[in-house]
């Protein structure tokens, strides 16, 4: 009996490295550790309290799921407690257990496994479960600890101050401050240049690429630059755009993830491109202060589409004509 089998491969040409789906994500996860260190150190024990609920759980949550699906799920090949990780950097380190708990849920089980499991999802899965939280216990999520403060105090992040406040609120928020990450937020928004010094050894590895990136925090810039040129007193300006909020963690980290960006040239331009311009166009008219998180979701769904239509150049074909 003859067996028709179709083979369906999204680019070429193929090629074969020393490279695993567990080395990668292990590989990843210790690029985070300066961030993680600088965040464990602005908000103390608080800080280490969440990374650890939040990666107990999401690898707990998939290793409860591999027990009762038809398709193998290897829950230690760090895909998880990459997920969790990289939740834990997406809440208040004074997050009750009880949220994170929902949030590893939604993360593992809508986020990742409805669609089939790691390589299948559609969306990215630590976002999933922020935006779900941020939507759900909206006071939980925007309850942010004031880094060093030892009595539990807690304040607007700049971008929240800016947004109700105005301009004038962050008149004495330095640069270096953004910068550094001494100002309340997640325990992804400590330090830009700290998630920076890890993903140079990501570029290094070549498991991520220039153009997201640069394309992402290059349109934030512009269009900061642009409405704060228009109006310096309402708009504030590029450089606080991108040391502010999650765009470093949202460019470096999340919208890279390998199985949720296209895999074209040209697509990962526009896909950078639309990450930037839908967090600007949230941050600037938006009823939330920050949109990093809305603006990757939004571009994922449209991944299949920039594959499809900004296909690369095949290797070996000769334009006709």
């Amino acid at each position: 009996m003859e067996v028709n089998r179709l083979l369906l491969m999204d680019s070429s040409p193929l090629g074969r490295d020393g490279d695993s789906t567990k080395k990668i994500m292990y590989t990843v996860i210790l690029t985070l550790l300066p961030a993680l260190t600088v965040s464990v150190w602005m908000f103390g024990w608080n800080a280490v309290r969440v990374l650890a609920l939040t990666s107990i759980f999401t690898v707990a949550v998939e290793a409860l799921i591999a027990r009762f699906v038809s398709y193998r799920i290897d829950f230690m090949d760090g895909s998880a407690l990459l997920t969790g990780i990289l939740l834990a950097m997406n809440v208040p380190a004074n997050a009750p257990w009880w949220m994170l708990l929902v949030g590893a849920l939604v993360a593992v089980v809508i986020g990742k496994q409805v669609f089939g499991g790691l390589g299948q999802n559609m969306f990215n899965p630590a976002l999933v479960a922020r935006v779900f939280l941020l939507i759900s216990f909206p006071v939980e999520m925007t309850s942010w600890p004031l880094p060093g403060a030892v009595d539990g105090t807690t304040g607007a992040t700049p971008l929240g101050l800016l947004k109700t406040e105005g301009l004038g609120a962050l008149a004495g928020t330095h640069l270096t401050d953004l910068a550094l990450g001494q100002v309340g937020g997640s325990l992804g928004e400590v330090s830009a240049l700290a998630l920076l010094l890890g993903a140079l050894v990501l570029f290094y590895k070549k498991y991520i690429t220039w153009e997201i990136p640069v394309t992402f925090i290059g349109t934030v810039f512009v269009i900061a630059a642009v409405f704060n040129g228009i109006n310096p007193q309402t708009y504030a300006g590029p450089l606080f755009h991108i040391f502010t909020g999650g765009v470093f963690l949202g460019a470096l980290y999340m919208a890279t993830d390998m199985v949720t960006s296209p895999l074209t040239f040209k697509g990962k331009l526009l896909f950078g491109f639309g990450c930037g311009f839908f967090t600007m166009l949230i941050r600037l008219f938006g009823s939330f202060p920050e949109g990093v998180s809305f603006a990757i979701l939004l571009m994922n769904a449209v991944v299949p589409l920039l594959d499809k239509y900004f296909p690369d150049k095949r290797f070996g074909m000769v334009k006709n004509g």
